[in-house]
């Protein structure tokens, strides 16, 4: 990555139907150029999609919780931390899941319409035999949004 892949991707986070041509336009570039450039980061795997961002909250999902799940080690037939992510990729309310290390086997960002019904999302969660126990916390405020864009400054700095 370079300067103007990183300047790419901000205007594209920043205002993402700017549109290739108003793009070039902007960056002083040929629509060509950043063509290729967009078309290099998704080859690359450095964007991995161009479509809306979602807000759960917006959707009516307001309560955001993560749980910390402990998976039976000794339940082979059961099918360990794959068969459980595939079983979480069954509930519409998991956002996203993460075998860990330290206390805990899987970490699971999951939302709810409410506290009570959080309680419906961790059963279904919970119905799960190889797992053992879960621990949750729900969020109260998100202080930093997720972000990436420092990344590919930092990665653009180091690199020149």
């Amino acid at each position: 990555m370079d300067q103007l892949d990183t300047t790419l991707l901000d205007l594209f986070a920043v205002e993402p139907r700017i549109g290739v041509l108003e793009a070039s336009r902007r960056l002083g570039v040929a629509r060509g150029t950043v063509q290729a450039r967009l078309d290099k980061l998704s080859a690359s795997g450095v964007v991995t999609g161009w479509g809306p961002s979602l807000d759960p909250a917006a959707l009516g999902y307001p309560v955001t919780a993560f749980l910390t799940l402990e998976i039976r080690q000794d339940a082979t037939d059961l099918g360990g931390h794959d068969a459980v992510a595939r079983k979480l990729e069954q509930i519409d309310e998991v956002l996203e899941a993460y075998t860990i290390t330290g206390a805990g086997d899987m970490w699971v960002r999951v939302v709810a319409r409410s506290n009570a019904d959080l309680q419906r999302v961790i059963d279904r969660v919970l119905a799960d035999p190889a797992i053992v126990r879960s621990t949750t916390v729900i969020a109260l405020a998100r202080q930093v949004p997720y972000r990436v864009l420092p990344l590919a400054a930092t990665t653009t700095r180091e690199t020149a």
